[in-house]
């Protein structure tokens, strides 16, 4: 069995360092964002036909657009997904964070009473974020 070359040995302790550097500064410089779970939830009489919304509301930084949507609607709902841009143009929440906020409309379909679970979705293309929206189907509303 040969020994491994002592050049061979720098070079290989000099590539594994670059790669811990690389990998760290990597990290460091990465997006940092989060879709708010809001606990949001809605109220719609049985027999409604109309537009709503829910809200999306990102905390964090990121350097991609993020694209936002619902999903597992009740049958006959349908949705315009929302489109984020970057925090350059956010306000800032006095805690520090940058907060978007947008909209995505949902058109009503008439449904029975009950309560369903939808999904509000944000991803950056690399990262996806889900959390649950409450859609309260009623005869009353108040």
């Amino acid at each position: 069995m040969n020994p491994i070359p002592r050049a061979a040995r720098l070079a290989l302790g000099a590539t594994a360092g670059l790669a811990l550097v690389l990998s760290s500064t990597t990290a460091a410089t990465a997006s940092t964002w989060e879709l708010d779970d809001m606990d949001q939830r809605i109220c719609i009489h049985t027999t409604d036909g109309h537009w709503t919304y829910f809200l999306v509301q990102i905390n964090g930084s990121w350097s991609k657009v993020i694209q936002s949507k619902l999903e597992n609607l009740p049958p006959g709902f349908t949705s315009n997904d929302g489109l984020l841009v970057g925090p350059g143009s956010n306000p800032t929440h006095p805690g520090g964070q940058a907060i978007v906020q947008s909209l995505i409309e949902m058109k009503v379909a008439p449904l029975p009473v009950g309560v369903y679970t939808a999904s509000l979705t944000a991803t950056d293309g690399t990262e996806t974020q889900s959390v649950p929206v409450t859609i309260n189907v009623k005869v009353r509303c108040y």
